[in-house]
């Protein structure tokens, strides 16, 4: 296929950058195929486009990774090989981010709503946020967050496992909400800098971007980081059995390295979780 010639995986995991191109450039394509064929249901089909030519990429990386785990290295050397992977799978999610708030942001309203309209219903509905630092309810709003965060991550697997590279929908999804919450965030403090000071400085510009940016920076790294491990640890698994390498005396190897990825990303879900309810208010208070 013409989309796997444009970026191999071992060119991915050596020049991780690529990724994040790929991924912005293939985003604003499927906007404008969305809202040009399928207008009426374009935010859905966003993602499902996206998601369709970000596939044979991560297939050919999650079995790149596979390969790696029947040379039988030692599971830190492996860590550190699967960090090459992670790299690319975090530039394809940044860029495609990047394109999807450029859209929020730059499109006129009425395009920007029909393109991200099943993203902001989303949102909505589940922006059972904190409010308040270390307010009464901070502990039920963890437990909403974390349950909700592993709920996510247990589609991711699933999904993963089931289609090989079929997280790469869920990542994308999780990619435009977050666009579409970054995107509010950057039009509400806009509109407020410049019904009080005019279009001013471009600097204030830049600024509120950043700012925006940075609110969800801080417990969304972590949070996609877990989604990633969990995306490739679901992907190796289900590559090994499409290859039989269930029938290899590895097939344990590759069990105990995939057990050590979920691992780690119930750990930075959970560290996630921690950041949003009690570190994003307090740097961001509402």
């Amino acid at each position: 296929m013409v989309l796997e010639s444009l970026l191999s995986p071992i060119n991915a995991e050596n020049k991780s950058y690529k990724a994040l191109l790929y991924g912005f450039l293939l985003s604003l394509v499927c906007a404008f195929l969305a809202l040009l064929v399928f207008r009426d249901r374009a935010s859905m089909v966003l993602v499902f486009l996206v998601a369709l030519g970000a596939t044979p990429l991560m297939y050919s990386l999650i079995k790149y990774e596979e390969k790696k785990d029947l040379d039988g290295q030692d599971e830190s050397a492996l860590l550190k090989e699967h960090s090459k992977a992670l790299s690319v799978f975090g530039y394809l999610f940044l860029g495609t981010l990047l394109a999807f708030i450029l859209l929020y942001i730059v499109l006129p309203p009425a395009l920007s709503t029909t393109l991200f309209d099943s993203q902001f219903e989303s949102l909505t509905v589940i922006r059972g946020a904190v409010t308040e630092p270390a307010s009464p309810d901070s502990w039920s709003d963890f437990s909403d967050i974390f349950l909700n965060n592993v709920k996510v991550l247990m589609f991711t697997i699933i999904f993963s496992f089931i289609f090989g590279a079929g997280a790469i929908f869920i990542l994308t999804w999780n990619s435009s909400v977050i666009a579409v919450a970054i995107g509010n965030y950057i039009r509400e403090q806009l509109a407020t800098v410049t019904s009080v000071a005019g279009f001013g400085n471009i600097s204030n510009y830049f600024s509120i971007i950043g700012l925006g940016l940075l609110r969800y920076v801080i417990h969304g790294i972590p949070e996609i980081l877990g989604y990633f491990f969990a995306a490739l640890a679901g992907g190796i698994i289900s590559v090994a059995i499409i290859r039989h390498d269930y029938r290899s005396v590895k097939f344990e190897h590759i069990l105990l390295d995939s057990a050590n990825l979920l691992a780690i990303s119930l750990g930075l879900i959970f560290v996630a979780a921690v950041f949003e309810v009690w570190i994003t208010p307090i740097v961001f208070p509402l």
